[in-house]
């Protein structure tokens, strides 16, 4: 007789290479590093090799003021330092590549389109992350709509070697596939909370940041996921999973 499959408190057993603060105990996965190669963005020119030097010496809070007054040279700079983060964050909360590339691009005219409303210009980066995210739920929701009329697609499967890391075992691809199925149940909010925190390890403050909600708000949501997978996730080796870290209340 095959062994039964034991139900158990989800952690991805495998710790992040991601760097975290002291008694910070995220519950993640190896995940795919930055290997997207920023393509050029959308309406540029062709940028002097010597002021591209220049440029790129520049930190986020010049560029975005060089770029706030016009200077399309700033935001390609912009972009190309930023567009793999974007692309890699969408991927991550989507389990797929599918139209991220679109959602990113879209991200960035709106953030560029916006730049005179950043007040901290140095942190270009998770602004930019908020919209990105935005995006990402704008489009789940209409995802869901369209579904729930009958005009929607089939779901695109997840594609592991899009945000598993090549040094992931099995064991871990293995999970990674059942949590995104059961991810895909959730209310979108919930959905990408948790993804923010427990697959890409963000602080608990950046996920508010990046969601736009409370810290509050952004603790229950987590709760709310990890109280599901814990239900439902069935280790597919049928090994004990250890007790998952618990949100800080």
């Amino acid at each position: 007789m095959a062994p039964r499959l034991q139900r158990g408190r989800l952690r991805l057993v495998e710790p992040s290479p991601r760097p975290t603060n002291e008694g910070d105990e995220v519950a993640a996965t190896p995940i795919a590093d930055d290997r997207a190669e920023a393509k050029r963005p959308p309406e540029t020119s062709r940028v002097p090799k010597g002021r591209r030097s220049a440029l790129a010496d520049l930190p986020d809070a010049q560029l975005v003021g060089l770029g706030a007054e016009g200077d399309v040279q700033a935001l390609e700079i912009l972009y190309r330092r930023h567009a793999a983060f974007a692309i890699n964050l969408a991927t991550r909360i989507e389990g797929s590549p599918r139209d991220v590339e679109d959602i990113v691009h879209d991200a960035f005219l709106r953030a560029f389109e916006r730049l005179r409303d950043l007040t901290d210009r140095a942190a270009f980066r998770g602004w930019l992350g908020s919209i990105v995210v935005h995006a990402v739920r704008s489009r789940m929701r209409r995802g869901k709509l369209l579904n729930l009329l009958g005009l929607g697609r089939a779901s695109e499967p997840v594609d592991l070697d899009a945000i598993a890391s090549p040094e992931a075992s099995p064991h871990v691809r293995a999970q990674l596939a059942q949590i995104y199925a059961l991810l895909r149940t959730l209310p979108s909010d919930e959905r990408i909370a948790w993804t923010l925190r427990c697959i890409d390890g963000h602080e608990l403050e950046a996920v508010a940041g990046l969601t736009r909600c409370s810290l509050a708000t952004v603790k229950r949501r987590i709760t709310r996921a990890q109280r599901f997978l814990d239900e439902h996730f069935v280790d597919p080796t049928g090994k004990e999973e250890p007790v998952s870290k618990e949100v800080d209340q």
